[in-house]
């Protein structure tokens, strides 16, 4: 069994049907799961959305999927979520916020946008110098708390950092990187910045192994348009997020 794996399209529908190409000239996939923060960014947010109910994936909800489903749009909500509310029917925003926060896609395989229990705390991830780095192997496994030891596979996303750890005596936690946003900031203290270090767009594929055959995991970066996604950010007003999508790391 071929899975493969989406996070974080954060509305750049260029980059989402990059990667459906990809799959496509690979000869297909058996099931494909979406991480969540589908479609918050200054980008194609409404049209992001109704691709992804054109294809009904399975999917989890992330923490940018639950801020444009009901946050209020004052000065505290952040403007790429404030940009996709505007864009979405009061339908789609009721969609958004009734995924799930976690989902059984397969027997012993678990999906979730961040933690198992939160949809906005980083699991594999620390910040170090202002930056988004991995974590430790003994704070990963504090924060995975009282995790069903019936999962052998965890897939994450919400960091935009691919990353592949197996836990001794626990699962495999595998993180596809983002699909529509290279790089960003967040000021949630303490500040920091996330950084793929190119445009391209990630996502990745797991094969399940039988018969006593070890599992395997792919991490795939494609190209794409990412200029034209720039403009868009930029039209937008967003020059950083421009920044971001051309080279994969923030100013400065």
């Amino acid at each position: 069994m071929r899975i493969a794996v989406l996070a974080d399209i954060h509305g750049n529908v260029l980059a989402f049907e990059a990667v459906l190409d990809d799959l496509a000239r690979r000869g297909g996939i058996d099931l494909t799961v979406n991480l969540g923060d589908s479609v918050s960014g200054p980008l194609w947010p409404r049209e992001t959305m109704e691709r992804l109910e054109a294809l009904n994936l399975p999917t989890v909800r992330g923490n940018h999927d639950r801020r444009v489903a009901v946050d209020p749009p004052d000065e505290t909500m952040w403007a790429s979520d404030v940009y996709a509310q505007e864009r979405l029917t009061q339908a789609q925003r009721d969609v958004l916020f009734g995924q799930p926060l976690t989902l059984e896609i397969a027997p012993g395989i678990i999906a979730f946008h961040a933690r198992p229990d939160h949809d906005e705390k980083y699991l594999l991830d620390a910040v170090v110098e202002g930056r988004l780095v991995r974590a430790s192997l003994a704070t990963i496994r504090r924060r995975l708390g009282g995790f069903d030891p019936k999962y052998r596979i965890a897939l994450c996303g919400h960091s935009h950092r691919a990353e592949l750890i197996r836990i001794p005596d626990g699962p495999v936690i595998f993180n596809p990187g983002s699909i529509g946003c290279p790089a960003y900031d967040d000021d949630t203290p303490p500040a920091h910045v996330s950084e793929q270090g190119s445009p391209h767009a990630r996502y990745g594929i797991v094969t399940l192994g039988g018969a006593g055959q070890p599992d395997r995991f792919e991490m795939i970066a494609v190209a794409y348009d990412h200029e034209a996604a720039a403009r868009q950010a930029e039209q937008a007003g967003r020059p950083e997020w421009a920044h971001g999508l051309r080279t994969g790391f923030m100013p400065g």
